[in-house]
């Protein structure tokens, strides 16, 4: 049986008060749209159909060739919206999932059972439902005595009877498509607004003596339709604790799940630990046995087994096993650290490899530079790279030391085994096992701070006698 999904993305999303497209606007890290993508991805469907409206540009870049498109020129109601994916996929045979694309919580389990059930049941159309404490808003779902779907009843034509019904219509669909397509050429525009209901399509085929059934969803949750910046805010925080669910159930230790922030392409390895504050985002991936926070903010970074990182920001680099970042460190894109390295507090490296062993413990930056093996670069030491116009390159040896303070002026080489003496401003090459000094003599002038002191006193001295005379 051939699965097919039409996602619905062209409303406007007037309430989200953003020149952002609505359902683009992500939740953990990724657009609202591409959840519900990867939802029905994960349950087969064979063909996807995003129905675009406003906006349709921004989602076509977003979502690219992966999909089919259909646009949606007006909006003139749910109905309408899923009867331009008819040139596409109408004629086909199979079951069609109809979703929104603003529910991004909506999953691939929740889709399958949907499924499941209306193919066990022999129904034309099966409604995802879901039952909450406060359906106030919402359609009721009014089943009959065979558990069948009798009517979907709006707020405000509910009798009392009918306002007490907890269970709800989520606006997510199967469909026989055939079916479907054939219904949807029988809906009318009747109403107040004036628009094409999908809803419309349950009572055609009911009057054509079809069954419809209703799937409760195991997590009302997943029902969250995005129309407002606070119900954003609602699905992140949902989302966010699905994923820290699932990475604790794979043997991550999360201190603070409430405090902690994982995108939904972050990979993580088993006895790695998470501490509050920390941020993980894009697709990062992280090694087994890390330690990463507090306060670790990573970015498509990829770390090694065994790696620490505390109060850092990594984008765009890679760490390898068993490296020591922070406190206050920044990686920035390019950056390469082989095994056991050591990047300590205050010290920035951009584009850069750094070898096996060596460290860079406090206070330096280190760009677009090579450092070998078991070298140690002291306190203060940069890498002068750029002269305004370009960038050159830095290449240490291995177990090389670079003294404090010192500035290597790319382009440069320093040799395996070379020393560069603190306070040097380096210039030219030092080849290997070489000793490197480039700083001015030392020259003690006895009792002449004293004179400098009085100069000093008698400029200040005159200054304030002119501005006193202006």
């Amino acid at each position: 049986m051939t699965r097919m999904a039409v996602i619905l993305a062209a409303g406007q999303g007037k309430r989200m008060k953003s020149k952002l497209y609505k359902v683009l606007h992500p939740v953990c890290g990724k657009p609202m749209v591409g959840h519900v993508l990867d939802a029905v991805r994960g349950i087969g469907c064979e063909r996807a159909v995003v129905v675009v409206g406003h906006g349709a540009e921004a989602v076509q870049r977003t979502l690219g060739d992966s999909v089919e498109y259909a646009l949606q020129q007006q909006q003139l109601g749910t109905g309408h919206a899923v009867l331009q994916a008819a040139p596409a996929i109408g004629g086909a045979d199979g079951v069609t999932i109809v979703v929104c694309g603003d529910t991004p919580l909506v999953s691939s389990e929740t889709l399958e059972a949907l499924i499941a059930l209306h193919a066990a049941e022999g129904a034309a159309a099966t409604i995802l439902t879901a039952e909450l404490a406060q359906p106030a808003g919402y359609g009721r779902i009014v089943r009959g005595e065979d558990g069948s779907v009798h009517r979907i009843v709006e707020q405000k034509d509910c009798t009392p009877e009918q306002a007490a019904i907890r269970e709800i219509n989520t606006g997510t669909y199967c469909f026989d498509n055939l079916k479907l397509f054939e219904a949807l050429a029988a809906v009318t525009n009747d109403n107040a607004q004036g628009e094409y209901y999908l809803t419309d399509v349950i009572g055609i085929l009911q009057a054509r003596g079809e069954r419809i059934s209703a799937s409760v969803a195991a997590d009302p949750a997943e029902s969250i339709g995005v129309n407002d910046r606070i119900a954003l805010s609602e699905a992140e925080r949902l989302m966010r604790e699905r994923i820290a669910r699932r990475h604790q159930t794979n043997g991550v230790t999360i201190v603070d799940p409430a405090g902690t922030y994982i995108e939904a392409g972050v990979t993580i390895g088993s006895d790695t630990v998470l501490y509050p504050g920390t941020f993980l985002r894009g697709g990062t991936v992280i090694g087994e046995d890390c330690v990463i926070g507090p306060s670790a903010d990573l970015t498509d970074t990829t770390i090694g087994d065994g790696t620490t990182i505390r109060q850092s920001v990594a984008e765009s680099a890679q760490l390898g096993a068993g490296c020591a970042v922070g406190p206050f460190a920044y990686l920035r894109p390019g950056t390469k650290l082989a095994d056991n390295v050591k990047i300590g507090d205050f010290v920035e490296i951009k584009n850069a490899e750094i070898g096996a062993g060596s460290k860079v413990p406090h206070l330096s930056y280190v760009g677009d530079a090579v450092v070998g093996s078991g070298t140690n670069i002291g306190c203060g030491t940069i890498t002068a790279n750029y002269d305004g116009y370009n960038k050159s390159k830095t290449v240490i040896g291995d177990d090389a030391f670079i003294g404090s303070n010192a500035n290597l002026i790319a382009p440069v080489t320093i040799g395996n085994g070379a020393y560069v003496v603190a306070g040097s401003t380096v210039t030219h090459d030092v080849p290997e096992g070489s000793v490197a000094i480039a700083r001015a003599r030392q020259e003690n002038k006895e009792g002449y701070a004293d004179k400098l002191r009085a100069r000093a006193k008698s400029k200040k001295e005159a200054a304030a006698t002119r501005k006193d005379g202006q």
